[in-house]
């Protein structure tokens, strides 16, 4: 056993401790029955170790700096002789060896260079080790005027917007030798290996003492005493065995105890790569994560091409069992990607990978933002999933979560340092209100290089090609879009309600992803419709690749609460078209959100308790399953054909899923004495029950089937990414939509009744035409009214102000889908279904 102070390790001292009734910042407050993640015990080296050089001179500074400040540089903070205070009587004289040691140290404390100086040069360092690529510089920001020219009458806001983007760019460049080794960070801190040991960095100015604790140095908080520079990065460097192994074994838990304003705490570390909660207690414990070289997955198959058109399976791997019961990224990987190709999606959406302590929060409330959750399996296990996915050709988008973070203080960012101000911002501006969770400062310059540096570790380390940003709108307004009823109006984008800092932030990681992964997708999840939101940064955009098309799900439940009687057709083609010209969306009919406990699934909006006796096909259905089979078809097939450049399912609903999402809840007591009822703890709802999509017997597969042949549909024609997009019917007596989109013509009827003998339809293509999609054939649980195998032959003269036209039976709920062929197109042939890819 050793002892350090102020990063110098010192042979075994005898022990030195205070009698209190209080625990001291040297006591074990380990629970007694915690659980050994340890792999392997090595012995530990008792040899000298200096870290680096402290500094007790400076006097306390606010934390609370202007952005402006913190651009400029770092306010030093004063660690009061704190160390000195808490050790007591250990001798803290230098040796000759440790004053030389100083002046090597990484992050020099020195007068003639600051932090940021050092950082960059050690990134200079990296770069010679690992190969320096280069964002593109900043454009001029002018082109939004050229594509929209209504944003000129706000130009003052939007030109002090990027040049306040320009200048942080500048900043970095000056400061960190660029962006791209300012997002670098996971290099620098937290724990980072080299051949001759470990050292460990941390973040934290409000603390006054801080020591690595864990089960390598058996939790004992004088051990390994950190030292504190003058910007409060902490720092200790461990050296490696006698034999040669790692300080830290493998899977040992971990923690840094520090002294803070608001006391004693031990807390996982910030930049920690895997955490777990270990049986029987509720915070979790950081884990050094360092498998041997033999034991770490090694990824074998390139990211596939980035596809034209975006099908988005959207998924959550702990429900994706049959079974009620937390599933594997190992499960996952072997049963339900296959099936996710199967489908024809081209791309899977995994939520809560980011380590998040509260289950039912469905990943969004994240404790460790650079661990991926333990639930599921290790990181090695994550990667082989990610592998497998480019191997069935697959891109692979994290839903990732910067808009907030939990409030938990024992396994979070929450009051890390023991001040509410370090990550976030102070006082109420840092609290969402409606989310219970922590707001982060995006004025922060290491706010920013966390974040930003997070972004790049999910690319880089797992190989995500791209992300979906969770609670964008949240970001962008002060306000948070609550509360607020968006119209369209410029000046609702552009004023004192605007976040800047986040905004600008935003521009940053967009352009730190595209200038390191050109091919990779970035969606936005944004309600507000800000202008040039999906622009590029250099023409003066937010640089989003999508905007999630999140209107189109709340109009369907709008309707669904209303009789078939009151739908306009207007209404659905107005929602589904609402949006900004020139900027992609991703549409869904529905997304997860719709399945959680106190909403409703569209099939059971539509169906309600008729899904549970009225579904198997050798059964007389009702009308109510009639009218639900037909209109769910009918509702994702419009809404993909009108309603984006990309569309996204979440998992199961694509057969109608019965009921809804429920995490295993405890019952929940107020502190007013209320008492909000859980559920045992049941996983019964907490699962997604792919068998009755797949069960021939069961009504769910024509829906299923269905779903496999729209997405079929949009692989062969590619018409979500079409430019032409024509509407020429939309008749409220008849409720009929008819819209060319490509070279597809659409033919919706959504009477409940009536149906439509010889009805005639414009369209802009002379010629022969055939169906290739029929909501109403058989194979997907319909009445096969209609005969697949008929040809139609246009006819001049204008019809719905196109040049030609032709008459087809239109069924009532039916929605059927004509292209215009020659002979030889060996895509006439796509009678529903027969090119459906092969099972994987």
């Amino acid at each position: 056993m050793v002892y350090t102070i102020s990063g110098v390790r010192f042979p075994h001292l005898p022990s030195i401790k205070k009698n209190s009734s209080l625990p001291s910042f040297n006591e074990d407050l380990r629970r007694t029955n915690a659980v050994s993640f340890s792999l392997r015990k090595d012995s530990r080296s008792s040899g000298k170790v200096f870290a680096r050089k402290p500094s007790y001179d400076s006097d306390s500074s606010s934390l609370a700096t202007t952005a402006s400040e913190k651009l400029r540089g770092h306010q030093s903070d004063s660690s009061s002789s704190a160390t000195d205070q808490v050790l007591g009587d250990v001798d803290t004289q230098k040796t000759e060896e440790s004053q030389e040691t100083d002046k090597t140290c990484a992050l020099s404390t020195s007068g003639s260079k600051s932090y940021k100086e050092d950082i960059a040069e050690m990134s200079q360092s990296l770069d010679q080790e690992v190969g320096q690529r280069k964002i593109p510089p900043p454009g001029d920001g002018k082109k939004i005027y050229d594509i929209d020219p209504m944003l000129n009458s706000h130009r003052t806001h939007l030109d002090y917007r990027y040049g306040q983007y320009r200048k942080l760019r500048e900043e970095i460049d000056k400061y960190e030798g660029g962006l791209e080794a300012f997002s670098r960070g996971y290099e620098i801190f937290g724990f980072t290996r080299s051949a001759t040991g470990i050292t460990y960095r941390e973040w934290a100015p409000g603390a006054k003492a801080a020591s690595l604790i864990g089960d390598f140095n058996n939790w004992n908080a004088k051990a390994d005493v950190m030292a504190r520079n003058d910007f409060g990065v902490w720092e200790i460097f461990l050296p490696n065995n006698a034999d040669g192994s790692s300080a830290i074994p493998h899977g040992s838990r971990v923690k840094i105890r520090m002294d803070t304003p608001s006391g004693i705490k031990d807390s996982i570390p910030a930049w920690i790569k895997y955490s777990v909660q270990p049986p029987g207690e509720i915070p979790y414990n950081g884990v050094y994560y360092d498998p041997a070289v033999e034991d770490k997955y090694v990824f074998k198959h390139p990211r596939p091409r980035r596809p034209t058109s975006l099908r988005i399976y959207e998924s959550h791997v702990g429900m994706s069992s049959t079974e009620p019961k937390i599933n594997t990224y190992a499960n996952f990987r072997d049963d339900v990607l296959p099936r996710i190709k199967k489908l024809g999606y081209n791309a899977v959406q995994i939520m809560a990978i980011q380590e998040h302590a509260y289950y039912a929060s469905f990943g969004y409330h994240v404790t460790n933002f650079f661990a991926p959750s333990s639930r599921f399996g290790t990181p090695d296990d994550l990667k082989s999933l990610i592998d497998k996915a480019h191997e069935l050709g697959l891109v692979v988008l994290m839903d990732i979560v910067h808009s907030h973070a939990s409030k938990n203080t024992l396994d979070g960012l929450d009051m890390f340092d023991g001040t509410d101000g370090q990550y976030f911002h102070s006082g109420s501006r840092g609290y969402h209100w409606m989310w219970d969770s922590r707001l982060f400062n995006y004025g922060s310059w290491e706010v920013l290089r966390y974040l930003l540096s997070n972004a790049r570790w999910w690319l880089e380390e797992y190989k995500f090609d791209g992300f979906r940003f969770d609670g964008v709108t949240s970001m962008m307004y002060t306000h948070h879009g609550l509360q607020v009823e968006f119209t369209g109006n410029y000046n609702e984008y552009f004023g004192y309600s605007t976040d800047v800092d986040a905004v600008v932030y935003l521009m940053l990681v967009n352009d730190l992803i595209h200038g390191l992964y050109p091919e990779a997708i970035v969606v936005g999840e944004d309600v507000s419709g800000m202008p040039a939101f999906c622009i590029p940064v250099e023409d003066g955009g937010v640089g989003f690749d999508y905007r999630l098309h999140m209107a189109v799900a709340d109009k369907w439940i709008e309707l669904l609460k209303k009789r078939d009687e009151d739908w306009q057709v207007g209404d659905i083609t107005f929602t589904l078209t609402n949006r900004r010209w020139g900027e992609k969306c991703v549409v869904y009919a529905e997304s997860h959100d719709q399945a959680l406990v106190g909403d409703k699934t569209i099939a059971f909006w539509l169906m309600d308790k008729d899904m549970y006796d009225f579904m198997a096909v050798d059964r007389q259905a009702t009308p109510r399953v009639d009218r639900g089979i037909a209109l769910h078809k009918m509702i994702r097939l419009i809404t993909m054909g009108l309603g984006g450049e990309g569309y996204l399912n979440f998992m199961g609903n694509e057969f109608g899923h019965p009921e809804w999402i429920d995490f295993p809840r405890t019952d929940q007591h107020l502190p007013d004495g209320r008492v909000i009822p859980g559920n045992n703890g049941s996983y019964d709802k907490c699962r997604r029950r792919f068998d009755l999509g797949d069960a021939e017997y069961l009504r769910y597969h024509g829906l299923q089937e269905f779903d496999r042949a729209m997405q079929n549909l949009e692989e062969t024609y590619g018409f979500m990414t079409s430019e032409h997009q024509y509407i020429s019917r939309k008749d409220e007596g008849d409720k009929v939509i008819v819209f060319e989109r490509g070279n597809l013509l659409f033919v919706f009827n959504f009477h409940w009744t009536n149906s439509y003998s010889d009805y005639r339809i414009g369209c802009s293509v002379p010629g022969k035409y055939k169906i290739v999609l029929d909501s109403d054939n058989s194979l997907f649980g319909g009445f096969n009214r209609l005969d697949d195998s008929a040809e139609f032959f246009t006819s001049d003269g204008r019809h719905d102000d196109r040049p030609c036209s032709f008459m087809v039976y239109a069924p009532c709920r039916t929605a059927v889908v004509y292209a215009a062929v020659d002979d030889d197109d060996d895509r006439s042939s796509l009678v529903p279904i027969s090119l459906l890819p092969e099972d994987v």
